[in-house]
């Protein structure tokens, strides 16, 4: 579904990414993991096209997609849940939902959908008419996954899910991504709880200074000997 091709990634004439390469297939949960600064979040804005790589290419469901511009991505079914949450925070949990389904299928199927993200969190349809800014940080976390669920993507990002959350809320929010592919959407998640991350991945891949140094899958990276000591504290 995802194919990232040997990329480099400069901010300015500071290059940040190395001959990146990786994908993601129809139906896995794929990891990224890495110290901060490894490049996880470029990682991410750059198949967001928020970032153009200089060089090599983004596919997508087999289109290249690293020259379109990030607000089209939408309506191919690719959508970001950026860390910290980025909600419209004088807006209501129902309205910052409706900004997810403002075009095409998604817009036709907003109520749908829109029950569907409550169903999956049933806190946010009680607090559908509170203002966002106004949430604690776990449902402002619910809000801004059900934000991108609203675009009915084929392919959800995650950039730092369970940042600032207790916890209790951390193993919740892992568990909603489990059943987010188990109705059918491929994910892609950005993480430092490595451990957690691990668990519930297919399979991974480990940035270290803008390269990737290892890849495997979820369960076999969560016994590797460097990411033990590297990431795990063991």
């Amino acid at each position: 579904m995802l194919e990232i091709r040997n990329i480099d990634v400069f901010y300015g004439d500071v290059q940040v990414i190395w001959d990146v390469a990786f994908e993601v297939k129809k139906g896995e949960i794929v990891a990224l993991i890495g110290a901060n600064g490894a490049g996880k979040s470029t990682t991410l804005k750059t198949i967001s096209g928020i970032v153009r790589p200089r060089k090599g290419e983004v596919i997508f469901d087999g289109a290249p997609i690293h020259t379109i511009e990030p607000y089209k991505l939408i309506e191919k079914g690719l959508a970001l849940c950026p860390e910290a949450r980025r909600l419209f925070v004088e807006m209501t949990v129902e309205e910052n939902l409706d900004m997810g389904s403002l075009k095409g299928e998604a817009k036709k199927q907003r109520q749908k959908t829109k029950e569907m993200v409550f169903e999956l969190f049933p806190r946010l349809g009680e607090r559908r008419r509170q203002l966002a800014g106004t949430l604690s940080g776990g449902e402002q976390q619910m809000v801004a996954i059900g934000r991108g669920l609203m675009s009915l993507p084929k392919l959800l990002m995650f950039d730092e899910p369970s940042l600032g959350l207790a916890p209790i809320l951390v193993r919740e929010v892992f568990n909603v991504i489990k059943r987010i592919r188990e109705a059918g959407t491929t994910v892609l998640i950005v993480e430092q709880n490595t451990k957690q991350t691990l668990a519930v991945a297919d399979r991974a891949y480990v940035l270290e200074t803008g390269k990737i140094t290892l890849q495997g899958t979820g369960q076999g990276l969560l016994n590797d000997e460097h990411v033990k000591k590297a990431y795990l504290g063991v």
